[in-house]
């Protein structure tokens, strides 16, 4: 009897805030459980599954009462190049005690941002940079006094400080920077003109296992289509396991466990391996279009001023198999962000136009690298000096309901402060990011409205769980993680508990709504590195 408990919860949990609406729990299944079935072969954009899907969402704002938000279309074209890479070599480093060959798949899996349809790296000299990080305003650069162009580089995943408790260290401690984030690596890898980048992978600062970046990195790649076809970017990007890093360094005549421990230290100093690296592989270059969905609740009052949610609606697509299963459906990542996305719109075309206008966007390519919404930030729709900020929200709450309420990378923008009253009115309390190891922060679509100056609110259910308490929800977490999350196992569940999800949307829903009905600017905080560009951004406003 699950359904009636679920409602008699929800509607607990709406008395606990008068002016907030119903947030319809029968939406949030049926949507999930659409766009995550079989029949969706994973949302991977650019496939035949993004025209049903993109088809699935419109369909759903129309019934909701959402008008067409791109000057009367409901999508955004974003241009895309897709890369299918084959014929992969394994990475073969020589010159050592004795060859190491790398097997792809299995030890190490490689790529690149390059559109190309052939790719080679030979006899690349091998130098390990530490963690590959450059920050003059730490005093910190693993690149200095080498010169990298045209090697390879072995770079340590996370931040240096990574494993200190608190917040102390020089990169912030357990919370992970954008330093200590793959992507950043990989382009400081190319500034300082490598030929390749690998990164050791380790589970605990990875925060996901192998299998994560085997099936992420073995899929077809996207990249958005721009001038110029990424040749500033490394030839081959790609990560290798710790234990095929420990014979790479072995056969170095090199100590892996001495050289990462001294990697942490200020004033480390890259380390050529005398090893020379190579690999290569083909790619067939597809150039196409993928779509940002979006809708709108035009406003009465100030329509130009834009409050804006935002949900991914891709996924993997086809990918590594588990007992058989291929398709990675992304039932809560981010199918669930999407259902409450419809949500959200339900209840506010319920409560009536606002003061302002209330965007609904449902981006493409989030897991390629965010590049749907990083292209709606540098292609805006809506002026960013227009938005006034909002929300994110990629993978819901479906184990239940809970006493806490966690914001990724707190101490950064005035939303914070705003969202306080509706999380207490719920009898919940606010507290510390529980792995902020993973670099939550830099993992979303919010990041590409931060890097522009956009506030938005990336936050969500703590592990807390009503039923079972912190130890239950960081089981459920912990299993998540481990065995469904980038896997065919991220599969819609009918026993799910929706009530975790109602209060989070609740919340949602009030700071959305007291955006978009009065005429605050919230900005980010002034110790925020997103501060000077909103200041720039509203200049005159």
């Amino acid at each position: 009897m699950r359904v009636p408990i679920l409602a008699l919860l929800s509607t607990a949990l709406i008395g606990a805030a008068s002016d907030a609406p119903t947030i319809s729990v029968d939406t949030l299944r049926t949507v999930d459980k659409t766009l995550s079935s079989d029949a969706f072969a994973g949302r991977a954009p650019t496939t035949p599954a993004e025209d049903k899907t993109v088809a699935y969402i419109i369909a759903q704002m129309k019934a909701a009462g959402l008008k067409p938000g791109n000057k009367g279309s409901w999508t955004q074209d974003v241009p895309m190049v897709e890369s299918t890479f084959a014929d992969i070599s394994p990475l073969v480093f020589s010159g050592g005690a004795a060859p190491v060959s790398l097997a792809p798949g299995s030890d190490m899996v490689v790529r690149s941002y390059r559109v190309v349809p052939q790719i080679a790296v030979k006899d690349s000299e091998t130098v390990f940079v530490g963690y590959g990080i450059n920050a003059p305003e730490r005093g910190w650069n693993d690149y200095a006094g080498i010169d990298v162009r045209g090697k390879t580089v072995i770079i340590l995943v996370n931040d240096p400080d990574w494993q200190m408790p608190g917040r102390d260290g020089p990169f912030e401690g357990r919370a992970m920077t954008y330093y200590g984030r793959w992507t950043y690596k990989y382009e400081e890898a190319a500034r300082q003109g490598a030929a390749a980048a690998i990164i050791v992978h380790d589970t605990e600062p990875a925060a996901y296992g192998w299998g994560v970046v085997e099936s992420s990195n073995t899929r077809p790649s996207l990249e958005l289509d721009e001038p110029g076809d990424h040749l500033d970017q490394s030839a081959a990007i790609g990560w290798m396991q710790l234990g095929a890093a420990r014979r790479v360094f072995a056969s170095a005549g090199k100590d892996f466990a001495q050289l990462s421990e001294a990697a942490k230290v200020k004033g480390f100093r890259a380390v050529p391996l005398g090893l020379k690296a190579s690999v290569s592989f083909t790619a067939t270059i597809k150039r196409q279009r993928s779509k940002n969905v979006i809708g709108v609740l035009p406003g009465k009052a100030a329509p130009r001023d834009y409050v804006l949610y935002t949900a991914h609606w891709d996924h993997l697509g086809r990918c590594t198999p588990v007992k058989g299963d291929d398709i990675c459906n992304g039932a809560v990542d981010n199918a669930s962000g999407v259902a409450g996305l419809i949500a959200l719109a339900q209840a506010h075309v319920k409560a009536g136009p606002a003061a302002r206008s209330i965007a609904f966007l449902a981006v493409t390519a989030e897991e390629s690298g965010l590049l749907g919404s990083r292209y709606y930030a540098e292609h805006p729709v809506y002026p960013l000096a227009r938005t006034v900020g909002g929300v994110n929200m990629d993978s819901l709450n479906v184990a239940g309901a809970v006493r806490d309420f966690v914001v990724t990378g707190a101490g950064k923008s005035e939303l914070e402060d705003m969202v306080k009253p509706f999380v207490a009115a719920q009898g919940r309390v606010i507290k510390p990011e529980p792995n902020p190891e993973r670099g939550g922060y830099f993992r979303s679509d919010h990041f590409s409205f931060a890097k522009l100056g956009v506030p938005m609110l990336d936050a969500s259910s703590g592990l807390d769980l009503v039923k079972g308490g912190v130890d239950a929800g960081r089981a459920a977490s912990d299993d998540y993680v481990a065995n469904r999350y980038h896997k065919p196992q991220d599969e819609y569940d009918p026993a799910w508990d929706w009530s975790g999800a109602v209060q989070d949307l609740q919340v949602y829903y009030r700071l959305g709504r007291q955006l978009a009905v009065g005429k605050a600017w919230p900005n980010w905080y002034r110790t925020s590195e997103f501060r000077a560009v909103r200041d720039k951004q509203r200049a005159g406003r």
